[in-house]
């Protein structure tokens, strides 16, 4: 009896210590990160939450959503910036994720950080801009970095300068060089972060789930919408 005593106790301290080697090892963090779909100004919308989405926007969030629902592996985590047309596409795409919780992270919400093209971000204020760029490396450290115990797989509905930006975080290049990329509305970029903490991105601005006809938000897109032709 006092033998298989000493064996079950000796069986259940290993395990708890292959348990807790487990939960420290390190592994791969891949990362989606979804720009939010098509809006339009609106001068009556919230000047911190910003405007809400069109029909288009609803429209091309669906199709996003449909895609991230077939791939292989599903995701761990949902997190959204705290802006309208973001929460709004996070939304569309959680009801294909089988009602995936979404998580609020302010870090993620819309800024302006340094870019070279100083012309674009001449009426703006130093300050600002350096809170931008504070904001999004404080966003960079805490959620690009390797999961612990077991690969994670997160998705990230936000905005275009502040996936730009982590984007050159990722390449370990100058961050002012953000804005010589282009994503367009509902966009899948990728990013995996392996267990030694090294970077790699997969794909970026992929709209390959959006038709032509339907494309918005990058460089070269035509503004579009649903109406009815006159």
């Amino acid at each position: 009896m006092r033998v298989h005593l000493l064996m079950l106790a000796v069986t259940l301290q290993l395990s708890g210590a292959s348990a807790a080697a487990d939960q420290g090892t390190a592994a791969t963090r891949t990362i989606v990160l979804v720009r939010h779909g098509h809006y339009a100004p609106d001068p009556a919308a919230d000047a911190k939450l910003g405007p809400a989405l069109t029909d288009l926007g609803i429209a091309q969030a669906h199709l996003v959503g449909a895609r991230l629902a077939g791939l292989p592996q599903k995701f761990d985590t949902v997190y959204a910036s705290p802006m309208t047309r973001a929460q709004q596409t996070a939304k569309v795409i959680v009801g294909d994720l089988d009602d995936a919780a979404i998580e609020t992270v302010a870090d993620l919400a819309e800024c302006t950080p340094p870019t070279r093209r100083k012309d674009i971000t001449a009426t703006m204020k130093p300050e600002e801009l350096s809170e931008c760029a504070s904001q999004l490396d404080r966003l960079f450290a805490a959620h690009f970095k390797p999961a612990s115990g077991a690969p994670v797989q997160e998705l990230l509905v936000c905005h275009g300068n502040v996936i730009r930006y982590l984007v050159t975080k990722a390449l370990a290049v100058d961050t002012e060089a953000w804005l010589e990329m282009s994503v367009g509305h509902v966009s899948m970029t990728t990013i995996r972060i392996e267990a030694d903490g090294s970077a790699k991105v997969i794909a970026i601005g992929d709209v390959g789930h959006v038709p032509p006809n339907l494309r918005t938000g990058a460089s070269g897109d035509p503004e579009r919408t649903l109406a009815l032709p006159d």
